[in-house]
């Protein structure tokens, strides 16, 4: 596992493929301790990245950092940024907006017509970066973080992600095609702003599109 940047307060690292986001066996904050050489290390998680998942995620150090961070994503001065691969062809920029139902006894997220008990909002804007007969390559700003937004709002619309086996209803053995590529956030501490971009690797489907 790759860390990026670590201070006193904050720790950016890119997220593998496989890995819980929450502090349990295995899951990222104990990676993080691993590399830290701290296994007491206070490491919390303050946003999540589904399993499938890979890319940029900032965990904090301290309570006081955690509170911070988690202060900047409900105001909404935590940016995200995500780049995706999805088939078809999507016009070439637009904005999703939905209510979503999270069912959690099946683990799914659905979009629903009516706002009610367990239905959330959920908003995202995105914008086509590459295009092919079968796929595109979008970048996709969350407005909202809803569990499994982009793979739900996407699929909705005929759009599913590569590699999505839970909502794609694929059988391959692919990796998921959604990555966290940019995070920007204050820091807890200084105040200054703290932007980190990381393109995804150099393989399919990335690199077809």
């Amino acid at each position: 596992m790759e860390i990026i940047y670590s201070d006193d307060r904050v720790v950016v690292c890119v997220k593998p493929a496989g890995v819980l986001s929450t502090d349990e066996p295995g899951g990222l904050p104990e990676l993080i301790r691993r590399e830290l050489g701290d296994p007491n290390a206070t490491v919390r998680t303050v946003h999540r990245l589904d399993r499938a998942v890979s890319g940029l995620m900032v965990l904090a150090r301290t309570a006081r950092a955690a509170s911070d961070l988690s202060r900047q994503i409900r105001e909404g001065t935590f940016r995200k940024e995500y780049l995706a691969v999805v088939h078809g062809q999507p016009p070439m920029e637009g904005t999703l907006e939905d209510l979503l139902y999270r069912d959690k006894a099946r683990r799914m997220t659905m979009v629903v017509q009516e706002p009610g008990k367990d239905v959330q909002q959920a908003k995202l804007s995105y914008r086509v970066m590459g295009t092919n007969e079968k796929m595109s390559r979008l970048r996709v700003c969350l407005g909202t973080g809803r569990t499994h937004q982009i793979r739900v709002q996407f699929s909705n619309r005929g759009w599913p992600l590569v590699g999505d086996r839970k909502y794609g209803r694929e059988d391959g053995v692919d990796p998921i095609a959604l990555w966290s590529c940019h995070i920007a956030f204050d820091h807890p501490r200084t105040g200054a702003r703290m932007v980190f971009d990381r393109e995804p690797p150099a393989v399919k489907p990335w690199t077809e599109v």
